[in-house]
């Protein structure tokens, strides 16, 4: 893991989407093609319209999946990480090879998760876009999550710091809004990505990014899994690394 701090949100995301545009046309030289996943959240926003704005990425040749959506929240909904995806990337870039939506609305879910299994494994994934949760999620894996598991995609039931924290981002009104379910791509589908930009700004995160980065590799932590991962890169603001000891590597 590589850990690069700035003073600003904006900076941070800057750099997190110029890093990750490297390993994308790494993979588009090498292969002709690129699989991307895409994270969503708050700490995204910027990270998003910095990739939609660069004009070096031939996305027709690019897939992309996302990381998780809510189980029985309709496409429509503000909330709804399929919305939030073609609103801030898809609908902006008509070139785009293709985006395959998680159905959280699926009269099926089983047969959902099985489909969207069968598609993000039918080649290595080249760069994953996440985030870390205040709980130290990774995706909606949330603590104490399954390490074990070679699900590429699963259902979770969503704990209630998870649920709060998407109150606290403004995505919803109350808790009886936030869906108790979610389809979530399992960790070891996350850690088969060939590289992984990791990008978390905003002080209330700190604790969680010092718990991923310092502390023990364990599943009350998910995104402690992150150490295990050779190409991971982290890229924070000042205030989410503000929890980290002045002897923690920088990159």
């Amino acid at each position: 893991m590589k850990i690069a701090i700035d003073k600003t949100r904006t900076e941070a995301s800057k750099r997190a989407a110029d890093c990750g545009a490297v390993y994308i046309q790494r993979a588009l030289r090498e292969r002709g093609t690129v699989r991307v996943i895409l994270a969503t959240g708050s700490s995204q926003f910027d990270v998003l319209r910095n990739l939609v704005s660069r004009n070096d990425i031939d996305w027709s040749k690019c897939t992309v999946f996302h990381l998780d959506e809510y189980i029985g929240l309709s496409r429509s909904h503000r909330a709804s990480f399929v919305n939030y995806l073609r609103t801030r990337f898809v609908n902006l870039i008509p070139e785009l090879g293709h985006f395959e939506a998680v159905n959280g609305e699926a009269d099926n879910v089983d047969a959902e998760i099985m489909r969207l299994s069968a598609e993000v494994t039918k080649a290595p994934i080249d760069v994953a876009f996440v985030g870390i949760g205040e709980n130290g999620h990774l995706a909606f894996n949330d603590p104490p999550a399954d390490f074990m598991t070679e699900a590429p995609y699963l259902r979770v039931t969503l704990d209630q710091p998870c649920r709060t924290q998407q109150i606290n981002e403004g995505w919803f009104e109350t808790i009886e809004d936030v869906p108790t379910e979610a389809i979530t791509m399992g960790i070891r589908q996350i850690m088969n990505s060939r590289a992984i930009i990791c990008t978390v700004p905003d002080e209330r995160k700190a604790i969680a990014v010092r718990n991923a980065v310092e502390g023990p590799v364990s599943n009350l932590c998910p995104a402690s899994i992150l150490q295990k991962h050779g190409e991971t890169r982290l890229f924070l603001d000042k205030s989410a690394g503000g929890r980290l000891t002045t002897g923690c590597g920088r990159g």
